[in-house]
């Protein structure tokens, strides 16, 4: 199965996220595409509420769908922890989201376009696969000839605060993810568990 690429904005609607980031998607028509109001749509059986669930975490990150399998499988395999919070640990150190996380672009597909076009550098490195897993201390900066990219330093400039599981130098363009994330970090409007309750069914 291929990455989507199509528009954001009615996958955003169909599984109530914003995968922008801004919530735009959401602000006038808070409900699916071809719904006629919030309530049209019937109550969800329990496969559903997994589907969607696991639908929700894959689009957020970007993946396709063997990409997001073959990940939640090496999460089941770390032996401490919940296997949810794990994978869920394991999608925050893709080079693509810690990129995003950074400030370095707006949203992870902005992000992902920077590394596969290999504008990212990974301990001076140049690193152009999105899924590269990053870990703890690991210096991510922009390529000395990409740092004029004007997309680069808008986002640099739009961002706000940054979580507090990463550091962010502006004037070098560099950061690390400093540790690794605790579960409260990371989008409460997600429950893991419904998407390990689907893979457990179908793996």
């Amino acid at each position: 199965m291929s990455r989507y690429t199509g528009p954001s904005w009615k996958i955003s609607r169909r599984l109530g996220i914003s995968l922008s980031g801004t919530g735009k998607e959401l602000a006038r028509r808070p409900y699916a595409p071809g719904q006629h109001g919030p309530n049209s749509r019937g109550k969800q059986s329990e496969y559903g509420m997994q589907l969607t669930e696991k639908q929700k975490l894959r689009h957020m990150y970007g993946m396709n769908e063997r990409q997001f399998r073959n990940l939640f499988v090496k999460a089941s395999k770390i032996k401490e922890g919940k296997h949810g919070v794990n994978f869920m640990i394991l999608l925050e150190q893709r080079l693509d989201n810690v990129v995003y996380r950074l400030g370095l672009a707006t949203t992870r597909r902005q992000a992902r376009q920077l590394v596969n076009h290999g504008h990212i550098l990974v301990d001076g490195k140049r690193v152009d696969i999105p899924s590269y897993h990053v870990e703890v201390g690991q210096v991510i900066s922009v390529r000395e000839k990409s740092q004029n990219i004007v997309t680069v330093k808008e986002a640099v400039e739009a961002t706000v605060g940054r979580p507090a599981f990463v550091s962010f130098d502006a004037e070098k363009l560099e950061g690390s993810l400093t540790r690794l994330p605790e579960r409260d970090e990371l989008y409460p409007e997600i429950d893991e568990a419904l998407v390990v309750e689907y893979y457990n069914q179908s793996l």
